[in-house]
């Protein structure tokens, strides 16, 4: 039998560590498929030990790594303002595809709904993340007004980016990233 070595870490340090742990799992397997004892194998920890920070048990911990990976897709839209727009949204895109990419399984189960952890909250996370997208988008097209239809067709797009990632995720990442980047620019200055 092996017997674990547990290090002290800070109450910050000891929740991002199962966050961590929780949004590996959940990238490679669908939210409803991970336990949280396979949360707890994963971090190196106790179940209890997992319980202790998240008392609300599995739901409490997939809204906390939502938000969590929440706030890592909002940071994909944040770019400097400087140079050609289609730079500044290239990088983004790019940023956003790695995403994507590395966190293929929840992704797909995040956008496609119907998981049974899925609530009000989370579809607010969500909804959240493409708010904070479109501002972002919006802010570097430099209107200092934008108009409900601006808005609409910045809306459109982003949406368009989700169900087109989706379907890249379901082709096997085919075409190449770069080459689906360049595709959705093109789309966007259409």
């Amino acid at each position: 039998m092996t017997v674990r070595a547990y290090r002290r870490l800070s109450v910050e340090e000891r929740r991002a560590q199962l966050l961590d742990a929780a949004l590996s799992l959940f990238a490679h397997r669908a939210p409803e498929e991970v336990s949280l004892d396979d949360v707890a194998e994963a971090a190196g920890v106790s179940r209890p030990l997992v319980y202790r920070y998240f008392p609300g048990g599995k739901q409490q911990l997939y809204e906390a790594a939502l938000r969590s990976a929440a706030d890592v897709l909002e940071l994909c839209f944040a770019e400097p303002q400087h140079g050609p727009l289609t730079r500044r949204l290239s990088r983004a895109l790019d940023r956003y595809l790695a995403f994507v990419d590395e966190h293929h399984t929840g992704f797909s189960a995040l956008l496609q709904g119907g998981s049974v952890v899925e609530t009000s909250r989370t579809t607010a996370t969500v909804d959240g993340i493409r708010r904070a997208a479109a501002e972002q988008i919006l802010f570097h097209l430099g209107t200092p007004s934008p108009g409900p239809r601006l808005r609409m067709m910045v809306r459109t797009w982003i949406t368009a980016v989700e169900a087109a990632s989706l379907i890249w995720i379901d082709e096997g990442r085919q075409p190449e990233a770069g080459e689906l980047r360049d595709w959705l620019l093109d789309q966007f200055v259409a």
